[in-house]
């Protein structure tokens, strides 16, 4: 397609550069609206100010209307789907919330079996691997003997394994204050998604009344969906959750693929006994940003290093291996085509949304630039500044 021919299709607008979208072919583009210099001048740096000490005054509340609202658009498509389907729109909501409490449920279920089932046996495997990890010693501390270096590493890596073990099969009281704490945690995390819920389910609710109004305040598009700024807003969403579900499929079957492969050829046998475990792990840690791929690898690498630290020297070579496939070739192809954000952008956003709201704003940092890209891309082509002359 040359550069000046109009996209006939969704995909050939999708493949366009963001900066130099033009409007499809159809109807005429509307005539573009002119920003008067004054506006300019005092009520644009204004409105920047106001929307700054409201956002820091609304702190958490903020937060959760803008999860719920990025969940609501989210649930849209399918609401919308459904409503076409002459079902009414309360109901369609609904069956859209009772089917993805069904589909959760379901995943959950297929994974808990094996994942516990993994869960179990390495719990069974503590005692055989702190046994071979002692005899390790034991062959270290005759190696020193022999040599005449006067170190006693059996003695303190025996007391280190010993507490280990406790920790992990017979548990203390340090554990049981820890769980306490996780118990509070989850309560309170499960009152802030139950409210997100609540509103998520107004917004939907009043999603037709929000979009007209919303479109009353931006400036006129053309009638097509491909200059409808609700609908253009609903796509950049839609886009980071394929592409963030992508992702973290596609990591969580490299690490999976990668502990399998190091069990078949006996680098790491429990890697190919916990594969699923394993890989299930790091996939799911993917949605946590920065932190997650050491997260993620953090099991079979502290498994490793109590059996053999050359296979944990093994892992990690694997691991940062892995980390810089993600990061130069998986995560920009995935996220280049569902985003359309500049890899430096995207970097700017998770940093200022970790420092903004820690991990919930850097999770939520994603999503919300790419609505900030339609935004900007959709007001370039429909507004023009007055000129100031000289």
């Amino acid at each position: 397609m040359s550069s000046t021919e109009p996209p006939t299709t969704e995909a050939d607008w999708e493949e366009q550069d963001p900066l130099d979208e033009q409007p499809p072919a159809g109807p005429a583009a509307p005539e573009k609206v002119v920003v008067p210099r004054w506006i300019q001048l005092v009520a644009l740096p204004l409105l920047v100010i106001a929307v700054f000490f409201v956002a820091r005054a609304a702190g958490v509340v903020l937060l959760a209307f803008t999860i719920a609202g990025i969940v609501a658009l989210i649930l849209n498509p399918i609401v919308s789907f459904l409503q076409a389907r002459r079902l009414p729109r309360g109901l369609a909501i609904l069956a859209v919330y009772v089917g993805l409490v069904l589909v959760v449920g379901g995943v959950g279920v297929l994974l808990a079996n094996p994942v516990a089932d993994q869960a179990q046996r390495f719990g069974d495997d503590v005692p055989r691997i702190i046994d071979d990890a002692n005899s390790r010693l034991a062959d270290l501390q005759a190696y020193f003997d022999r040599k005449g270096v006067n170190i006693e590493v059996k003695r303190q890596g025996e007391t280190a394994l010993q507490t280990l073990q406790e920790k992990v099969v017979g548990g203390t009281s340090d554990i049981v204050n820890f769980g306490t704490q996780i118990l509070k945690s989850v309560v309170t995390t499960g009152l802030g998604l139950l409210l997100v819920i609540v509103l998520s389910v107004y917004m939907l609710i009043y999603g037709e009344r929000i979009g007209a109004i919303v479109r009353r305040v931006m400036p006129p598009g053309d009638g097509t969906p491909a200059d409808d700024f609700p609908t253009r807003i609903q796509r950049a969403v839609g886009g980071y959750l394929r592409g963030q579900t992508l992702f973290s499929i596609a990591m969580g079957c490299g690490a999976g693929l990668g502990m399998w492969v190091f069990g078949i050829t006996g680098v790491f046998p429990d890697g190919g006994t916990y594969a699923f475990a394993f890989g299930a792990w790091f996939g799911f840690m993917e949605l946590v940003p920065f932190i997650g791929p050491f997260l993620g690898a953090l099991p079979p690498l502290v498994v490793a290093l109590i059996q053999d630290p050359l296979t944990a020297v093994w892992l990690a070579i694997f691991f940062t291996a892995l980390q810089q496939l993600e990061g130069h070739v998986v995560a920009p192809y995935i996220f280049g085509h569902t985003l359309r954000i500049n890899p430096l952008l995207v970097i700017f956003a998770l940093l200022l949304g970790g420092e903004a709201y820690g991990f919930l704003g850097a999770l939520l940092s994603l999503p919300i630039a790419a609505m900030l890209r339609e935004t900007v891309v959709y007001l370039r082509r429909h507004l023009v500044l007055e000129p100031w002359g000289r």
